[in-house]
């Protein structure tokens, strides 16, 4: 579970109440984007054949740049995550980071997920007794990677649902 029982309003868009504006959530979108694109290859590597992640990834942005409905971003996000159910270990926490990438078009929350997966597939791929140690640098990868804009916004998102994520934000 990533996403927290009681919606945050910061990641509601304003025409749903929320505080969120279209220039944040896309952000937030290109964002885990790319946090999963940084992992894909741990799925690809496996799964060489197997399009469905990095067509979520690329759907996440072409939903950012105006030319898909979010419709069509969430649709690809369940494509990308039933190419995970199948796998174990790093490739299959790869494809749902790619997945939840998509979904942040539907639900900006998914940010974090995005993130979150993209972590526990460096921690899985790890060399034995050097998973919280890639997982440490990855999480500080992700945040040198974080626009100004939504960095404070991401930022405390994590301190806040650091313990529903597994804890990986401890970096």
């Amino acid at each position: 579970m990533i996403l927290p029982k009681e919606r945050d309003p910061r990641f509601i868009t304003l025409r749903r109440g929320g505080t969120l504006t279209d220039s944040d959530h896309h952000l937030l979108a290109l964002w885990a984007a790319t946090c999963a694109e940084h992992v894909l290859y741990l799925f690809e590597s496996v799964k060489p054949s197997d399009s469905r992640p990095r067509h979520a990834i690329e759907q996440a942005r072409a939903w950012v740049r105006g030319e898909i409905p979010m419709t069509q971003a969430r649709t690809a996000a369940g494509h990308a995550m039933a190419a995970a159910r199948e796998l174990r270990g790093a490739a299959r926490y790869a494809a749902y980071a790619a997945g939840q990438a998509a979904a942040v078009a539907h639900v900006a929350a998914h940010e974090l997920g995005a993130a979150a997966y993209a972590i526990k597939a460096v921690r899985a791929a790890a060399l034995e007794g050097a998973g919280e140690r890639d997982g440490r640098l990855e999480c500080r990868w992700q945040r040198d990677h974080l626009p100004d804009a939504i960095r404070d916004l991401v930022l405390d998102d994590q301190r806040l649902r650091n313990d529903i994520c597994w804890s990986v934000f401890d970096c």
